[in-house]
């Protein structure tokens, strides 16, 4: 098969679909690898150890769309790049389709089959392809969420850790998957005060265990939301419901009951962020105050930390490549439940029953579409 790889075009998005190991292993399997020139190049991965693993450097993002059968991306395909996508193309990448009619529209229209790295599964029911970027969100959360607390980024000049004879900041993480846990991780690491509110008792339990009396944990209700935010200094946003919108759980008006000067970080911002007063930001200017609150909602967090997510990422997703490659895009999907749970869209139709329900769409069964 040949294989696709163009550099990312989305604000600050440093990372790259494949790593010169991913595209050695796919070409020691006979398969053929384009890469566009200077792809990897920002986070140290140059055109000569692609060329040196086998692929092929082209100019421009042009020839691998035109090219390629498989696409392998990062990020959701802008309006660009959408353009350029063929029939019976195979793109894989992120997409956050609930969200972003425009997107589903326009992929639809282009007759291509998109995978969906983050509603891949796995038998133990988690999402493969998501955890790395999510144990990376987690961490980088609460790195962003201490830096926005400081004074001169608007903040209200709290140091995470404290120091002696002065509190430490009460952190609040919604959530307790693995945006969660590793925000929670990182967070007690820096000293601060950390409680965790999810509605799985079982998930509360697995994290009393896990960590013991330093982490706080509650059961979410509104009103446990309700009461935390009020003395929090930082709340992450870690609710993930695979492939569909996240749900609204702090409202403009809890807003009006935070401190003035606390931060609110929304790691779900792909899907549409667990905040009402959430909008999309950006690298170039990740922060926004409403209310006296400040808001950090960039869509693409783990790319400020391009190097480390590329080689997180491609580890994942490589034996996914490889299977597609090697069995065509029905053998592969049709040999593997985990991966045919990937698929958002086939051929101008939507196979992910939650991004139907988001835009009004009929839903049809991937099944009864590939046999």
């Amino acid at each position: 098969m040949l294989i696709g790889v163009p550099k990312e075009i989305k604000n600050h998005e440093y990372r790259v679909g494949l790593t010169p190991a991913g595209v050695r292993e796919l070409s020691k399997a006979g398969h053929s690898v384009l890469v566009e020139h200077d792809a990897g190049a920002a986070i140290g991965l140059f055109n000569d150890a692609y060329q040196q693993a086998g692929a092929e450097i082209v100019t421009a993002a042009d020839a691998i769309f035109q090219r390629a059968e498989l696409i392998v991306k990062v990020k959701e395909p802008l309006t660009a790049e959408r353009q350029q996508l063929r029939p019976n193309q195979i793109l894989f990448t992120y997409l956050h389709l609930a969200p972003d009619i425009e997107q589903t529209r326009d992929l639809l229209n282009s007759g291509a089959s998109c995978i969906a790295y983050e509603t891949v599964t796995d038998a133990h029911g988690g999402l493969p392809l998501l955890a790395p970027m999510s144990e990376v969100a987690g961490r980088m959360a609460i790195q962003a969420g201490a830096h926005a607390l400081e004074k001169t980024q608007g903040g209200m000049g709290v140091l995470l850790g404290g120091v002696p004879g002065v509190v430490a900041a009460n952190v609040i993480v919604l959530g307790g998957g693995v945006v969660g846990i590793n925000a929670a991780r990182m967070a007690m690491g820096l000293g601060a005060n950390v409680t965790v509110l999810d509605k799985s008792l079982e998930r509360i339990k697995q994290l009393d265990a896990q960590f013991g009396p330093q982490l706080k944990t509650l059961f979410a209700t509104t009103e446990s939301i309700e009461q935390s935010i009020q003395t929090a200094d930082m709340v992450v946003g870690a609710i993930l419901l695979p492939g569909a919108t996240a749900p609204k759980l702090i409202t403009r008006t809890m807003l009006a009951s935070m401190k003035t000067g606390a931060v609110l970080v929304d790691v779900s911002i792909d899907q549409g962020g667990c905040f009402e007063s959430s909008k999309p930001t950006t690298h170039d200017a990740p922060t926004y105050q409403e209310q006296g609150v400040i808001h950090y909602c960039v869509a693409n967090m783990p790319g400020a930390v391009a190097r480390t997510s590329t080689f997180a990422l491609t580890n994942a997703t490589l034996p996914f490549i490889m299977a597609l490659a090697q069995k065509g895009l029905k053998g592969a999907l049709l040999d593997d439940k985990h991966l045919l749970a990937g698929l958002n869209i086939y051929r101008g139709q939507v196979t992910y029953q939650a991004v139907a329900e988001a835009h009004g769409y009929d839903y049809s069964s991937p099944e009864s579409l590939l046999n």
